[in-house]
């Protein structure tokens, strides 16, 4: 079997975690717990739109196989996504959802920040872009981490139960196979396993003083990289694409 070009399958996982996670966001438009809380997100959930949009369409450049973003976002099936499993959960309620975006926000702080230094100049561009935006998101989940742990006993319950279900999956942040070395090599992509220690301090201090626990226990095993994943991103993806893949070739 031929193996896709190291940056295509890289781009594919940026643009991947962020289409996925949008859609995940864009569930709440209309059932935000309060109407700035509803704006908010699903504004969140446009600019991470946004982002996927130009990660995609610069992985479907460097295939050179003539698909674009769109392309790449309807038409291929669950095994051809490349996005971490924690963005494709279901969104749970709203203390799930907040806890699920601070964590990947962190980890995403991180590593946008390494790839505006990247020596490929036009994903540099994407990424610097794409940091301005996620310094808000940033700010906005850890707010609500804080304002909800640390608020009444039931909004904490609900932050800690989503914490204990959500930090397993943050395994998957520091999987490396070979296509980050190829890149790591070319000074395209950073070590992700040297974002770990600054993304903990992070979330650490985020969650301490939200007065939670970061819970203990092995990490599950990871698969979104390699094209596994839940049965979850199955069904979200018969949903984001029904609209494509009933009209074909329709433009709006």
């Amino acid at each position: 079997m031929t193996m896709s070009p190291p940056l295509f399958e890289y781009l594919l996982r940026l643009g991947d975690d962020r289409l996925v996670l949008g859609h995940r966001l864009s569930e709440w438009c209309g059932h935000g717990p309060i109407l700035e809380e509803d704006i908010a997100t699903a504004n969140l959930a446009l600019d991470l739109l946004g982002q996927a949009t130009l990660f995609l369409r610069l992985a479907g450049q460097v295939e050179g196989a003539g698909r674009d973003e769109d392309a790449l976002a309807y038409w291929r099936d669950e095994t051809g996504f490349r996005n971490l499993q924690l963005v494709e959960l279901p969104r749970g309620d709203f203390g799930f959802t907040t806890m699920r975006q601070f964590l990947f926000d962190a980890w995403s702080y991180h590593l946008l920040e390494a790839l505006s230094r990247s020596e490929h100049a036009e994903l540099a561009a994407i990424a610097a872009k794409a940091q301005k935006e996620n310094r808000y998101h940033l700010r906005h989940s850890s707010e609500w981490v804080l304002r909800l742990g640390d608020g009444t006993g039931e909004s904490r319950a609900r932050m800690q139960a989503a914490l204990d279900e959500l930090w397993p999956w943050t395994g998957e942040f520091w999987y490396q196979d070979a296509v980050d070395a190829s890149l790591r090599a070319e000074g395209i992509a950073p070590d992700q396993e040297a974002l770990r220690v600054p993304w903990e301090a992070m979330a650490n201090d985020v969650i301490t003083r939200a007065t939670l626990t970061v819970p203990g226990g092995p990490m599950r095993m990871t698969g979104g990289r390699a094209g596994r994943h839940t049965e979850h991103l199955g069904h979200l993806l018969a949903e984001m694409q029904i609209v494509a893949r009933s009209h074909p070739g329709g433009k709006w």
